[in-house]
């Protein structure tokens, strides 16, 4: 919910309101043109810089605030080195930039700044979705964007001005956007990816048998740190000496198994309905605890009713429906959303 400007903080940095004493260390990067080259303003010259100061007071002064204009503040030392906004365009949509001093560029301050205000404007805005433009030149821009987890959503054509140092008039623009439910799963992948795993080689597989049906181990597939494939355990689920279907464990978490699963199975069409895939998820319990993994995540397509079925029946918590990225080879193979599932091993 909108309201009065309240302080942010970063690892590094103190985000805050502007005062008027601040002059002398906005003035130092509004000034310059170097540091202002891909802006649609500046350099500034002093009234700019001061009128752009009683401007920011004022806003952070309304209520609700709609124009969120923070200075950049080193917690080492207090010094100003840069600042960024948040200007709500509408009721659930705000757009977010941000400039820093020169001297402080390539040092990680604009990610800090961009991850801080975007988090802001989804937990505590309470918005749908957030925008940033910039010139497409403007490289430590625009990686800042991407660093954040914002999507480039297309090139306009000279649709701001060019570069102050271009023989141009105008110059392209790059428009980047992050929904909330975007922001939300890159938490969540930040949470599995955290979690305990232990790998030192694969196990000798123990017998794994519920009295019906057996998983016996066809292969174990090392990691390919390349690929970020992590060690994978391949078994066929087996009632007699019957094959009825397959299940593979993959054993840690990475941002590809967040739409893929640690777990995935199927089972073959003349064996479906007697509940073989939840059965054999169940027995790899031993081999999942043997690894450290307290958490596994199922995923399937939302049109895929049976696995969805075996999952709720797992007891498995249902998390989302996540849309999946461009670069997941479930995407490439056609699939668009996915269905994600943890299951507790306890």
């Amino acid at each position: 919910m909108m309201g009065v400007m309240k302080i942010l903080e970063t690892e590094s940095l103190i985000l805050r309101p502007f005062e008027e004493t601040d002059f002398e260390a906005v003035h130092a990067y509004a000034s310059v043109a170097e540091n202002v080259q891909y802006m649609i303003w500046g350099p500034n010259n002093e009234s700019d810089t001061k009128a752009f100061i009683l401007q920011a007071i004022a806003h952070s002064r309304e209520n609700p605030c709609k124009n969120y204009q923070y200075a950049a503040v080193l917690k080492s030392n207090g010094k100003l080195i840069g600042a960024c906004n948040l200007t709500i365009t509408r009721k659930d949509e705000a757009v977010v930039g941000w400039i820093l001093h020169r001297g402080y560029w390539k040092q990680g301050f604009g990610t800090e700044m961009g991850k801080r205000i975007v988090e802001f404007g989804f937990v505590e805005l309470g918005l749908h979705r957030i925008i940033a433009r910039c010139n497409t030149e403007n490289y430590g821009s625009y990686r800042v964007m991407e660093n954040i987890g914002m999507r480039r959503e297309g090139c306009f054509l000279e649709a701001g001005p060019a570069n102050k140092f271009s023989d141009k008039k105008y110059g392209d623009e790059y428009l980047y956007a992050i929904l909330r439910d975007e922001w939300e799963i890159q938490q969540e992948i930040a949470y599995y990816n955290s979690l305990p795993v232990i790998f030192e080689d694969f196990i000798d597989v123990p017998d794994l048998t519920d009295g019906e049906i057996e998983l016996v181990c066809t292969a174990k597939k090392p990691a390919i740190p390349e690929k970020k494939w992590v060690p994978a355990y391949k078994f066929e689920i087996r009632r007699g000496n019957n094959r009825v279907g397959m299940i593979n464990l993959r054993v840690g978490y990475t941002d590809s198994l967040y739409y893929g699963g640690q777990i995935g199975y199927s089972v073959d069409e003349q064996h479906r309905g007697h509940g073989c895939a939840g059965k054999a998820c169940r027995l790899l319990v031993p081999v999942i605890r043997t690894h450290g993994m307290k958490k596994v995540l199922i995923t399937n397509s939302p049109t895929n009713i049976a696995s969805r079925r075996t999952c709720e029946k797992l007891g498995a918590k249902f998390i989302r429906t996540a849309r999946l990225p461009e670069w997941h080879d479930l995407y490439k193979e056609g699939l668009r959303f996915v269905n994600i599932f943890e299951w507790s091993i306890d």
